[in-house]
Parts: C-alpha cells; sequence; structure tokens
C-alpha cells in the first residue's frame, strides 16, 4: 500500500497492509508538515535461521511498532524511532519488508538446540 505524504490526515486513520506472510495494521495521523505518526501491530509467520545449527524454523510475530516517518531528512534529536520517506510516497510494503529483514538477521536460536544441554566450543 502507498499513499502520499501530503494527503495523510491530521486524524488517525485505520490501516491494514499484507506483505508476504504478515499483516501490519494500525493508525497513522499526521503530526506536523513533516512528520506522520504510525502505531501499529506486525503480525503473522516469518522463517528464520538458527544461529547454532542453521535450522530454518518459523516464528509467530506479534509485534507492536511505534514509529514517525518523515518526508525527507529528519535533522533534529528524537528518541523515537524516524524512517525518512523519499519522493514523497510513504511505501508500507517498503517498511514492513524492513521489518521483516531487522527480525531475520537477530540471532534466533531453534526448540532442539535450546533443549540440548551440550555445550557448545567458543572461539575467542
Amino acid at each position: 500500500m502507498k499513499i502520499e505524504f501530503r494527503k495523510v490526515p491530521t486524524t488517525p486513520k485505520e490501516f491494514t497492509n499484507n506483505f508476504a506472510s504478515v499483516k501490519l495494521e494500525g493508525t497513522f495521523c499526521k503530526m506536523s508538515p513533516t512528520l506522520i505518526k504510525v502505531d501499529a501491530t506486525l503480525t503473522g509467520q516469518s522463517s528464520v535461521l538458527c544461529i547454532r545449527c542453521g535450522e530454518e524454523e518459523n516464528i509467530n510475530l506479534d509485534e507492536n511498532l511505534f514509529f514517525l516517518l518523515s518526508d525527507g531528512i529528519y535533522n533534529n534529536e528524537s528518541k523515537d524511532l524516524i524512517i525518512e520517506v523519499e519522493d514523497g510516497i510513504i511505501d508500507f510494503d517498503q517498511i514492513c519488508e524492513s521489518e521483516l529483514s531487522s527480525l531475520e538477521s537477530d540471532y534466533h536460536i531453534c526448540k532442539s538446540c535450546l533443549e540440548d544441554n551440550e555445550k557448545i566450543e567458543k572461539e575467542f
């Protein structure tokens, strides 16, 4: 789903975006002429690799997301996650893809490796 930055209303608008095997749904609204607030939940399944054995495993997602979208480069300091939007177009598919990539790059250990009490040889 794509929407033009300038067409985002100041009152919260509900949205649902399906991408691959996940769904991003929540609300978004304009906070200022250059900032949009997004409050959403990412649900579904994603496949990840175990860092110990390399096996692929599906994980269930139920992540609450809160972030801001900036129309162009954001110069002010903020503790919130800020995603800079190019060309004035908000692409929720791209946001979902980015969140999935972030989750997949995290360290995951499969159930069988968690149950295995054998120590792992470590090299320092």
